[in-house]
C-alpha cells in the first residue's frame, strides 16, 4: 500500500526557522541553505525536502512516500505481470500437448496387437505439439535449445514405440 503525504511551508526562509511536524517527526529548516537557481534535495528516512525558488517567493515542499513506486517502475511491474501470465499460458499449452502425446504413445505401446495406422492420430498430436513449441520459441517464451530438446523428446518416444512394435528397424552401424 503506497502512502504519500505532502506538506508545504510558504514562510520567509531567511528569517526565523519554522519547524514542520509530519506524523510526529519534526523537521527544522535552520541548517538548510538555499540558492535561487538550484533546488537542493535532502533525503532521510523516506522523507525528501527540497526548496523551490520561484520568481517572487520561496517555498519548501516535504514529501513522505515510503512505499510509493515511480511511475516507470509501476509500468514495468504491470508489463512484467502481463508477460508472466502470457508466458505461463504458452508453457502450459506446450506441457499439455506433450503430455497428450506421451499418453497416446503409452496407450499404443501397451496395446497387444496394434496396427501401424493407429499411429496416424498420434502423429497429428505430435504435429500440434511441435507447432505449440515453435510458437513458444518464436515469442521468446522458450529458448530455442529448450524447444529443440522437447521436440527431440517427442520424436525419440515415438521412435521407441515404433521399434517396440517392429514398425521401424534401425539400420546397424557399419564398423
Amino acid at each position: 500500500m503506497a502512502v504519500s503525504l505532502q506538506c508545504s511551508c510558504f514562510a520567509g526562509l531567511p528569517g526565523k526557522p519554522k519547524p514542520i511536524s509530519v506524523n510526529r517527526i519534526s523537521l527544522s529548516f535552520s541548517s538548510l541553505s538555499f540558492s535561487t537557481n538550484v533546488a537542493q534535495q535532502f533525503v532521510k528516512g523516506g522523507f525528501s525536502i527540497r526548496s523551490i525558488d520561484g520568481p517572487q517567493r520561496r517555498s519548501v515542499v516535504c514529501e513522505a512516500s515510503p512505499n510509493k513506486k515511480p511511475d516507470s517502475a509501476a509500468k514495468r511491474a504491470r508489463q512484467s505481470e502481463k508477460r508472466r501470465l502470457y508466458n505461463k499460458a504458452k508453457k502450459s499449452e506446450v506441457k499439455t500437448r506433450m503430455k497428450k502425446v506421451f499418453e497416446a504413445l503409452e496407450v499404443l505401446k501397451k496395446k497387444p496387437e496394434p496396427q501401424a495406422e493407429e499411429l496416424v492420430p498420434v502423429e497429428r498430436l505430435i504435429g500440434e505439439a511441435y507447432s505449440a513449441i515453435d510458437k513458444a520459441v518464436k515469442s521468446g517464451t522458450l529458448h530455442r535449445n529448450t524447444g529443440a530438446h522437447r521436440k527431440s523428446r517427442l520424436a525419440r518416444r515415438k521412435k521407441a514405440v515404433e521399434i517396440h512394435h517392429g514398425w521401424y528397424t534401425p539400420t546397424p552401424i557399419a564398423a
